[in-house]
């Protein structure tokens, strides 16, 4: 009976079952995992299942019967893969799980900023509108999204469904290509100074590496319109995040919503915690990929790969009696 362990429960929701592990066997199920509690959790374990927790050959070493790893999520950074070929380990990871839970939040922090609704909902709550002579108040001014430009920031998957949605709102879509190689017939592409002097909404949808690593400094915002809203849901070191606080405060741009910091959990003196105009800026606790419906799917994946996998085991064991 194979011997399984999840090590960061916490990261998948516990509204999302996992029982579906027991038909490979004996599943052990922690919330987190503290750096030092990694190689005792893991020893004598055949399948370890992980998001976060980093394996190496610091606690994989201790851990002589492991067979696979399966990543929790489409980043492999978590995981010395080095260290785990030469110990013949196999290790899997699940792409495209939350694609359109990411979408469904670039929009709905783009139309949360856009109408001020966090000032609207405060208005009415706190009794004010009960005291209005006329039966409207939009003393915030708000503008459409028809009619404007949208500029996305890596146009892959995710980048490529926030697209089209832009275009049903009325959106012309324009692109900047970070990596220098991708050329839709679909939209037109920029260099990113005019793709962020022209548009009206800028969004982010990018991996970090060394070409987008602080990519959006004082200096891009500054080239934005004073009525630009910047969404971030790619990566927090994308964005200098000093520089984007400096940004709002100054009126530079007139909003930013991010669901990625530089550091998760954020730290208590990131200079975004502090800014004087907190009405032009929205965080979200990285949860643009963590509807229901992509954890399920994550899960299912997980499984899949496991399957995949045993079989796989079986095949080469039958393969070598033959």
């Amino acid at each position: 009976m194979m011997k399984i362990v999840i090590l960061d429960r916490k990261t998948l929701g516990n509204d999302i079952d996992l029982k579906l592990f027991e038909k490979f066997g004996e599943v052990e199920i922690y919330d987190v995992t503290e750096k030092e509690k990694v190689a005792n959790r893991i020893k004598d374990k055949d399948i370890i299942i992980t998001n976060k927790v980093v394996l190496n050959e610091e606690n994989l070493k201790h851990a002589s019967n492991v067979k696979l790893i399966c990543i929790a999520a489409t980043g492999t950074n978590n995981v010395d893969l080095e260290y785990a070929t030469a110990r013949n380990i196999a290790v899997t990871n699940v792409a495209g799980y939350s694609t359109n839970s990411v979408i469904q939040h670039t929009f709905a922090m783009v139309l949360y900023l856009l109408e001020h609704l966090n000032y609207y909902d405060e208005y009415t709550k706190s009794g004010e509108y009960c005291k209005s002579d006329v039966f409207t108040h939009f003393s915030k001014p708000f503008w459409e999204l028809s009619g404007k430009t949208w500029g996305i920031i890596g146009l892959g998957e995710i980048g490529g469904g926030v697209a089209k949605i832009a275009e049903s709102f009325g959106c012309s879509v324009i692109y900047y290509s970070t990596s220098g190689k991708n050329n839709s017939s679909n939209y037109k592409r920029k260099e990113l100074d005019d793709l962020l002097m022209s548009s009206d909404v800028v969004s982010i949808h990018c991996p970090l590496n060394e070409k987008t690593e602080n990519l959006i400094t004082l200096n891009q915002l500054k080239r934005m319109k004073e009525s630009a809203i910047l969404i971030n849901v790619g990566r927090g070191k994308i964005v200098n995040e000093a520089d984007l606080a400096k940004a709002l405060d100054e009126h530079i741009i007139a909003g930013a919503a991010l669901d990625v910091i530089s550091r998760e959990p954020i730290n208590e003196d990131n200079p975004l915690l502090n800014i004087k105009n907190k009405e032009r800026l929205l965080i979200t606790p990285h949860i643009a990929w963590a509807s229901v419906e992509a954890r399920t799917k994550l899960v299912n994946e997980i499984v899949l790969n496991i399957e995949a996998f045993l079989n796989e085991e079986k095949r080469n064991i039958l393969n070598m009696s033959i």
